[in-house]
């Protein structure tokens, strides 16, 4: 597996590529978003894992462009840990969040989380065409080319943004808190802001429902969690 370290810390990614390459990843860095839109473009990576604040562009424009030709998995780092930069991060493409200073334990285990996210993903990919497709109202999902619609027409929906999705959409009717949905749809133990899931649902709301407002499918149980309509 091949990650990508950006940020303006040397140190720091020094670190981090010491302790992702004992795990046995192959690790490359780059400094600034400039650089990491050019390699993430040029060069084919498994994940990303990608600072905010950064010289020549920063991380939340860095991940942006590389959204426009890439849905490589997208770790961002961030250092004020402000509920505006996750919001941010995540309208801006990015699958997951950390925030500095962290653990180093806690970056590897999203990394895993991700990567065996992916791994399945790719999986699925080359499965044999008729795989069924999920259908409610004027959501589709195809679950072979992981392809979201909404009345016929392509809705581009991020890594983690279609993972939620499916879930619900094969479990119709059953409520989740947030932290079971971070459990199952994130892969690991909650640590982090469960907040997370809140931005999801409504970033999927935004792009699927016809009136986020008042969603037709994407529900929420008040005082208990989220669920799809059955």
């Amino acid at each position: 597996m091949k990650i990508l370290v950006v940020d303006d810390e040397k140190s720091l990614v020094k670190g981090i590529k010491f302790n992702l390459e004992n795990e046995g990843y192959q690790v490359e860095c780059c400094y600034d978003g400039v650089a990491a839109v050019e390699q993430a473009r040029t060069e084919a990576y498994d994940l990303l894992i990608l600072d905010l604040m950064m010289p020549e562009m920063d991380g939340l424009t860095a991940c942006q462009q590389i959204r426009m030709f890439s849905t490589v998995p997208i770790i961002i780092l961030t250092a004020r840990g402000e509920d505006a930069d996750k919001l941010l991060g995540f309208e801006s493409g990015a699958d997951d969040y950390l925030t500095k200073p962290f653990n180093i334990l806690e970056l590897k285990a999203r990394v895993r989380a991700l990567l065996r996210r992916s791994s399945v993903t790719a999986a699925k990919s080359g499965e044999q065409e008729g795989a069924s497709l999920l259908t409610k109202g004027h959501i589709t999902l195809d679950t072979a080319k992981r392809e979201a619609r909404k009345d016929g027409i392509p809705v581009e929906l991020t890594m983690k943004e279609y993972d939620l999705m499916e879930f619900f959409m094969k479990r119709p009717g059953k409520v989740f808190n947030r932290e079971t949905l971070l459990d199952l749809v994130w892969d690991y133990d909650y640590q982090g802001d469960i907040r997370t899931v809140d931005v999801h649902i409504r970033r999927l709301r935004e792009k699927l429902e016809k009136n986020p407002a008042q969603p037709e499918y994407i529900l929420t149980k008040w005082g208990v969690g989220y669920y799809f309509v059955d």
